[in-house]
């Protein structure tokens, strides 16, 4: 099938339905900051802001679409200057003049947000934005945070092997009452960035910010969303080292939140920190 071939359809699971009468119902009744961390994705991030800005002008009167340059190589900083320049009055674009890792773009661009409601998904377009829509029919007064679920894996096997063993240790050491813990497809009320203070720099933030989100009392729910094979670029997250930084990364990680049962801290301030050491996107999952 065809990126996003299918957005707007329901699910069998009736844990999303979608379509005219739904978008319709949520007009106006909030607004969404959809924001995604880019690094070396100037073959697909023109396509990702250009659909994500469709299906949000028929959810939402307010809305705005943010856009983090990690300190790209390539040319996506030419690319978001010119969607910028393009849609001035909807598209924001943040320049990271070095590289921060992962978790420095995620944290510029969860305490950018200005909406009620914050939506991410990585530039490289391996989800599908339409799918916002399925996430954004969840949205209820009682719901803090509202998580996709790959419903099948499209990456080598050996990416798949890898990340069933890690979905397996993530949530049994982290106590994560979610059914994929390694799905970056996600919407978040912002009011989680105002209880819960990030602070990791590498792909381990994800963990940090689900266990931290749980652990603050907001309820997660989740729904199905697709995943597709990556057509543009190269991750490199498969190498020793790597996957050696992120082990003791996790492990830290374990050990301030399991161990020590650290406490959601007050909220983060709205423009974070170098990472002490430049970091590919591919730190950011499994």
């Amino acid at each position: 099938m065809r990126l996003g071939e299918w957005a707007g359809n329901g699910y069998d699971s009736g844990t999303a339905a979608t379509g005219s009468h739904n978008a319709t119902m949520a007009q106006n009744d909030f607004s969404i900051s959809a924001f995604f961390p880019a690094y070396n994705d100037a073959g697909t991030i023109t396509s990702m802001v250009i659909t994500v800005l469709l299906t949000l002008r028929e959810l939402t009167d307010d809305y705005e679409v943010i856009v983090v340059n990690d300190g790209s190589q390539d040319h996506t900083a030419a690319v978001l200057d010119e969607l910028a320049r393009v849609y001035p009055n909807e598209v924001r674009i943040i320049h990271h003049p070095q590289n921060r890792g992962y978790g420095g773009a995620l944290r510029t661009g969860f305490y950018s947000a200005a909406k009620d409601w914050i939506f991410y998904t990585d530039g490289d377009a391996q989800y599908d934005p339409r799918e916002l829509a399925n996430l954004a029919a969840l949205v209820s007064d009682d719901v803090g945070f509202i998580n996709g679920w790959k419903i099948e894996r499209n990456d080598p096997f050996h990416r798949i092997l890898i990340g069933r063993i890690y979905q397996i240790i993530i949530k049994a050491a982290f106590g994560l009452h979610l059914r994929d813990v390694d799905c970056d497809f996600r919407l978040m009320r912002r009011e989680v960035f105002e209880r819960v203070h990030l602070e990791a720099n590498s792909g381990v933030i994800c963990v940090e910010l689900m266990k931290k989100t749980q652990d603050a009392g907001f309820r997660l729910t989740e729904t199905p969303v697709h995943h597709f094979h990556r057509a543009y670029g190269k991750s490199q997250f498969f190498r020793f080292r790597r996957l050696a930084q992120v082990a003791r990364d996790l492990t830290k990680l374990w050990y301030r939140l399991v161990w020590r049962k650290e406490a959601a801290a007050p909220p983060a301030p709205t423009e974070t920190g170098a990472a002490p050491h430049p970091q590919t996107y591919a730190d950011r999952s499994h």
